[in-house]
């Protein structure tokens, strides 16, 4: 008789189960690209891998997941690329969007950024690539980006953004 995975027998003796079962989605996806990577190894040989995902609640309740790194898992092999795709966390405001992005061991003068298309390039040559598509049309004559301790922060204004106007009403 096969021995039970004792992860399963945990899930199934743990009234909480159904609130983590997105996590343990994760950790077998986890899992199996990690033996998907190990088995990759050999072409990889010398070469920096990074693979990571940040996750956070959207505005409407919903996990948002990110991957960032230079490996991608995908259905038949680990896929390596030259350049990583930095942490990246996007702001949506009224009328403005922040752009953050961890970029380590960067000097200010190297990072290209670009508005193309609709999408923010941020690009450093033989480090980071990452092309952030914006869901709103912004003003390419408004466009704020600072670079400290490793990480860059982006604001772009957006075009046609309603301001929040206020006004006191006296009371009679």
């Amino acid at each position: 008789m096969e021995e039970e995975d004792p992860r399963k027998f945990w899930k199934r003796r743990n009234p909480f189960f159904g609130l983590f079962e997105e996590f343990d989605k994760m950790d077998d996806m986890m899992e199996e690209m990690m033996k998907r990577a190990f088995s990759d190894m050999s072409s990889m040989k010398g070469k920096p891998m990074n693979y990571g995902f940040s996750m956070k609640i959207g505005p409407d309740g919903k996990p948002q997941i990110r991957e960032f790194g230079n490996v991608k898992p995908t259905e038949q092999k680990i896929e390596m690329k030259e350049r990583r795709e930095p942490l990246i966390d996007v702001i949506d405001h009224n009328d403005k969007i922040d752009i953050i992005a961890e970029l380590p061991g960067v000097e200010k003068r190297n990072i290209d950024l670009r508005i193309t298309n609709g999408d923010l390039v941020i690009s450093v040559p033989k480090k980071f690539l990452k092309q952030v598509h914006l869901k709103d049309a912004v003003d390419k004559d408004k466009i704020d980006a600072t670079y400290k301790n490793g990480v860059l922060t982006v604001t772009l204004k957006k075009i046609g953004a309603k301001k929040k106007v206020g006004k006191k009403i006296n009371v009679n």
